[in-house]
């Protein structure tokens, strides 16, 4: 993991700074998300059902995909802000899930920081367009601008 300091990854405003690893989307983690979110649409449970589907069997919900920005963010070569103290999730722009996720895919992120700017003495806002592609497919699962925060 490299740290830098956060002037100097705001250095790094427009270009990609990071890849993950990929992290494989499996049915158990889906049905996971459905206990914690009550949403049990056929498509992401029942396997059966799903077949009939366009989709050809069950796949990831939207929101389980976008949950793992974190995760893929950790996995990630992204470089980290020296001295950090506590890091939050601040809210999203331009969410847009292009392609699902079917069981048992593997998923990645890959990172462009597009803003990074210090709001008040130690306290930093960042604005990274996440892309999640899904292995052997040309159209990413989702793109989004996920805004987090930052104390130092």
């Amino acid at each position: 993991m490299k740290t830098m300091a956060p002037a100097a990854i705001k250095e790094l405003v427009g270009q990609v700074v990071g890849t993950s690893a990929w992290v494989e989307v499996t049915q158990e983690r889906i049905n996971k998300f459905a206990e914690a979110t009550g949403d049990f649409q056929f498509i992401h449970i029942d396997a059966e059902k799903a077949k009939l589907t366009p989709f050809g069997g069950t796949i990831a919900h939207g929101f389980l995909t976008l949950s793992l920005i974190p995760l893929l963010t950790q996995e990630s070569d992204c470089p980290r802000p020296e001295g950090v103290k506590m890091g939050v999730n601040y809210g999203g722009n331009k969410t847009r899930f292009l392609a699902p996720v079917r069981s048992g895919k593997r998923v990645r992120g890959v990172f462009k920081l597009l803003e990074l700017d210090e709001k008040r003495p130690g306290q930093w806002q960042q604005v990274m367009e996440t892309t999640v592609e899904i292995e052997g497919e040309d159209k990413p699962a989702l793109i989004t601008e996920w805004i987090s925060q930052f104390f130092v």
